[in-house]
């Protein structure tokens, strides 16, 4: 299947969908705190998105496997890698929090996830966190015109495992626009074949999901959504809705801690 190519009146609606995706993460990053409950993180997240006329692209995302997601964000703690459903779950001093969202307005879709810290973290977590983020740069250096879809595949792989940390094979990132996933499929692994080549105006959500042990993963039977290290190891992800352009990737959800 194609990969879709947008032009220049949807990329601005990308942008736009993609300004609201980096207005939730920066709420929230300031909501985060020991006490504070997953639910009351996405009625938040959800009143915002439609304060700014969107609505959330996760909520009631209906999944051929999995049924419909009953949240606006996912909020993913600890071993919980993503698809976490927000409830009563209180947050604890040390946890850590994936926290993944999307927009939908006008017709466009923007995707993005970060991974923080609940008050002060053990050295091992927070360096889990910041190798995660540091996998997503060294993977977008290669989403420019001219390089193939796999050289940022290969580039977050050569990062992440020499060090010791293991990359989610199971899912993947993927193209966003008019549909929350479109192709192309982007694996966070090395792949045999280099790809298709990028092109401008292709939006992507490169999004590595990083383990503190083994890459492998399971789903709850508790609620047929929640996705965990199957050795209950530490799990961060880091995702941004990345354009290409004639040049260097533009970041379309520039959160906070992009802006500085």
């Amino acid at each position: 299947m194609a990969i879709p190519v947008k032009n220049a009146s949807q990329i601005e609606l990308v942008r736009e969908s993609a300004r609201i995706v980096a207005g939730v993460l920066d709420l929230l990053e300031d909501a985060i705190k020991p006490g504070v409950t997953t639910a009351a993180l996405d009625r938040a997240a959800e009143e915002y998105i439609k304060s700014q006329g969107a609505w959330p692209s996760f909520k009631g995302y209906d999944s051929p496997e999995f049924g419909k997601f009953p949240a606006s964000i996912c909020a993913s703690v600890n071993e919980q890698v993503i698809h976490g459903i927000p409830g009563k779950r209180l947050l604890q001093e040390g946890d850590i929090i994936g926290i993944d969202v999307g927009a939908y307005k006008n017709g466009f879709h923007a995707d993005a996830a970060r991974t923080f810290g609940v008050g002060a973290l053990s050295p091992d977590a927070a360096k889990l966190i910041e190798i995660t983020r540091g996998a997503f740069f060294a993977g977008i250096a290669h989403a420019k015109p001219g390089c193939h879809l796999h050289d940022i595949s290969r580039a977050i792989d050569a990062f992440v495992t020499p060090r010791g940390y293991g990359i989610v094979r199971e899912f993947i990132g993927h193209g966003v626009g008019r549909e929350l996933h479109e192709e192309p499929q982007i694996p966070h692994y090395t792949q045999k074949r280099r790809g298709p080549l990028l092109y401008a105006g292709m939006t992507l959500a490169v999004e590595p999901m990083i383990t503190q042990g083994s890459f492998e993963v399971e789903i709850l039977k508790s609620d047929g959504w929640t996705v965990v290290t199957k050795d209950r190891k530490l799990s961060a992800h880091y995702e941004n809705t990345v354009l290409i352009t004639g040049g260097e990737p533009e970041i379309l959800t520039l959160a906070r801690d992009l802006r500085g």
